[in-house]
C-alpha cells in the first residue's frame, strides 16, 4: 500500500538529532519540551486547539501564495484540519473541512501541483484531494485504480501508477512508534531532550528543517531555528 506511508515515515530519519525507537522499547517517562541553540520542541498544548488530538495521517502542501499548509486527517477521514506552518515559530489555524470520506485514508503522492492522491485503507479504493482551493479541499473519485503502487505525475495532465502485488506491505508502517529526540549540538555527550510516545506518522519540511510528529495525543513540532533563519536569509537575498 504505498511505499506510500513508509516513505513519509522515513523522510527525516537522516537527521542526526532524531532517533526512532520501536514502540515499547523505551521506559515510560514524562514528555517535556526543552530548547537548545539547535532544537526547539513544541508540544500539542502550545499549538492551535485542532492540533491537540490524534489523527490518521498528514501531509504538507505549498500554496501558490507562498504559504505552507499542514493537512491533518482526523475522525477516521471525516475531517481535514488545515494549519499554516509557513513560520514554525507561529503555527496558526487556517481552518478545517468535513469530508465525505468512506473511511480513513493515506496520502499517497502529488498529482501535479494542486491535487494529492489518497488511498482508502479498508476499501482499497482511491480518490484525489483537490487543492485548487487550498483552504477548502474536496475529495474526487478516481475510477479503476485498485491497490496502486508508486505514482509518477505527468505534469498537470495525469499520472502513471505501478501496481504492486504486496500492496498490504505498507500496513505495518502505520504501527505507532516511540521517538526519542536527542540533542548533539552543545555537549560532547548526546542529551535526551524528550520522548514522544505512539507516533503514527512523521514528515519534514526541508525548507525550514521542521519535523512534524503526529502522535496519539496530538501534533508535535521539532524546530531547528538555524535552518529557519537560513530560509529567511535566502528569501531576503532572492527578493533583493
Amino acid at each position: 500500500m504505498k511505499e506510500y506511508v513508509d516513505s513519509r515515515f522515513s523522510k527525516s530519519v537522516r537527521r542526526a538529532t532524531i532517533a526512532i525507537v520501536a514502540a515499547g522499547a523505551i521506559a515510560a517517562q514524562t514528555v517535556y519540551a526543552r530548547a537548545s541553540t539547535k532544537i526547539v520542541v513544541v508540544q500539542p498544548k502550545d499549538l492551535p486547539e485542532l492540533a491537540r488530538q490524534s489523527g490518521e495521517a498528514m501531509f504538507l502542501h505549498d500554496t501558490f501564495e507562498g504559504k505552507t499548509f499542514l493537512y491533518i486527517e482526523q475522525n477516521r477521514g471525516g475531517r481535514l484540519v488545515i494549519l499554516d506552518v509557513t513560520d514554525p515559530a507561529h503555527v496558526t489555524r487556517e481552518g478545517s473541512v468535513n469530508l465525505d470520506a468512506a473511511g480513513p485514508f493515506d496520502f499517497v503522492s502529488e498529482l501535479g501541483e494542486r491535487k494529492e492522491l489518497v488511498h482508502f485503507r479498508h476499501s482499497q479504493n482511491d480518490a484525489a484531494l483537490n487543492l485548487h482551493k487550498a483552504d477548502a479541499p474536496t475529495l474526487e473519485e478516481v475510477q479503476g485504480l485498485m491497490s496502486p503502487g508508486p505514482t509518477m505525475p505527468l505534469g498537470d495532465e495525469g499520472f502513471t501508477v505501478t501496481r504492486r502485488a504486496d500492496a498490504e506491505a505498507g500496513a505495518s508502517a502505520r504501527a505507532p512508534r516511540d521517538y526519542q529526540v536527542v540533542d548533539t549540538a552543545d555537549s560532547k555527550e548526546p542529551t535526551l531532550v524528550f520522548t514522544v510516545k505512539q507516533v503514527r506518522e512523521e514528515i519534514t519540511n526541508d525548507e525550514t528543517g521542521t519535523t512534524f510528529l503526529l502522535a496519539n495525543d496530538g501534533l508535535y513540532l521539532i524546530r531547528r531555528p538555524i535552518e529557519e533563519s537560513d530560509k529567511w536569509l535566502r528569501e531576503m537575498e532572492y527578493n533583493d
